[in-house]
């Protein structure tokens, strides 16, 4: 049975907005750092709490920090260091678009994360040829 795209825009939002959270999680993925697409041979990965990344995009492009909350619900995560004042003088994280930022180290403390890139990696197409 061959899976059918679906091609309106409105549908595909609604899947988007209304999907469940371990589908919602891979909506979170944001592409590695050169060097890490060398040595895992994935190109992108969900982002987690504790990663680094660099954002790539806007004004606070090339910014580098610790990933301190990801927050599914609004598909935006929060960045070490990435703050603006508001008017009452209080600082205030910034929600950035996973998208827009680019992960340059991953935090492998996790068995099952180390899984996905053994799953993903350079190991695994040379297994299936």
């Amino acid at each position: 049975m061959v899976k059918r795209a679906v091609t309106k825009p409105g549908k595909n939002r609604k899947r988007r907005f209304n999907a469940p959270n371990h589908v919602r999680r891979k909506f979170l993925s944001a592409p590695l750092s050169p060097s890490l697409k060398i040595e895992y041979g994935a190109r992108s990965m969900p982002v987690r709490r504790d990663d680094t990344v660099t954002i790539t995009k806007g004004d606070r492009k090339l910014t580098e920090g610790k990933v301190l909350r990801v927050d599914s619900e609004r598909s935006k995560i929060y960045i070490e260091g990435v703050t603006r004042n508001r008017m009452d003088g209080s600082m205030v994280q910034i929600p950035i678009r996973p998208e827009n930022v680019m992960i340059t180290r991953l935090e492998l403390g996790d068995d099952k994360r180390r899984a996905i890139l053994a799953r993903r990696g350079f190991g695994a197409k040379r297994r299936s040829a």
